[in-house]
């Protein structure tokens, strides 16, 4: 199939809130936008990871009128304790105008990831930042959910919100998730897990957000599987069947829950 028989659109423009833009060459990056505008993507989201990638991704959005950043220390990219010096370029880095979100920390339990009291300890330090900046939270929880919501509760997360990133949890922990104040946000997985569309099936549109998570994949050699935010309107459309409504009541509510999870940060163009 080409693009144009792949391309789903909506009237109503989407918001892909979780990307990782800044990985593109400027090259590449030029092509990705076009194919995201041709999809009625109406803000991408790029989410730094370490600092390096919080300040490409702050110029991106400041050279970019529908991008915007989030900042944030990945748990999987710490190489030791989050330092005070680091801690407060990242807050300093925080305080611009084009930032809209802490993005991405959260706790990462695969094997060989870093310590994890080295982990929990980086989060908690994070959240209080976003706490004191009033920028809402967007978490990455992968084999660690347990403690995940534990630390949130324990430091106040509910003060301001967010999105858990790329869910694909159970009933459980949504539950848990939006009990914090927290949006559950939904990517691919989506298109093909059964037990997570389960899931979805019985969650109120209220609570849900929806992301690409979408970073350079040449090892997909078909570059229509390489996911970018012009796929977003696929979840869309999984989501409409799995709610039993139309795509663009699906458009229209999660784009309103992002804004709003936003607090008046951001208008789409």
């Amino acid at each position: 199939m080409t693009f144009e028989e792949e391309l789903r659109t909506t009237v109503h423009p989407l918001i892909d809130g979780h990307t990782h833009v800044d990985q593109w060459s400027p090259g590449d990056l030029e092509g990705l936008l076009e194919r995201a505008r041709r999809a009625n993507i109406g803000l991408i989201i790029g989410a730094g990871t370490t600092v390096p990638s919080c300040e490409r991704t702050l110029l991106l959005a400041e050279a970019n009128s529908f991008i915007k950043a989030g900042i944030g220390m990945h748990p999987a990219d710490l190489t030791g304790p989050l330092d005070e010096a680091t801690a407060q370029h990242l807050h300093d880095l925080a305080t611009h105008a084009e930032v809209v979100e802490w993005s991405e920390c959260g706790l990462d339990y695969m094997p060989n990831s870093p310590d994890k009291a080295i982990q929990q300890d980086a989060l908690r330090v994070q959240i209080r930042m976003a706490r004191e900046l009033d920028l809402p939270l967007v978490i990455h929880s992968r084999e660690a959910d347990p403690d995940t919501v534990r630390i949130l509760i324990e430091e106040h997360a509910s003060d301001v919100g967010g999105a858990w990133h790329y869910f694909g949890g159970s009933m459980y922990l949504a539950k848990q998730a939006m009990d914090i104040g927290f949006y559950l946000s939904l990517a691919k997985p989506l298109l093909r897990e059964e037990p997570l569309q389960a899931v979805v099936a019985q969650l109120s549109l209220d609570h849900l957000v929806i992301e690409t998570d979408s970073y350079p994949q040449p090892f997909k050699k078909n570059p229509l599987r390489r996911t970018e935010p012009w796929h977003l309107p696929q979840v869309a459309e999984k989501l409409a069947q799995l709610q039993g409504v139309d795509i663009e009541t699906v458009a229209e509510i999660t784009t309103t829950n992002y804004l709003r999870m936003l607090r008046g940060r951001v208008a789409l163009i």
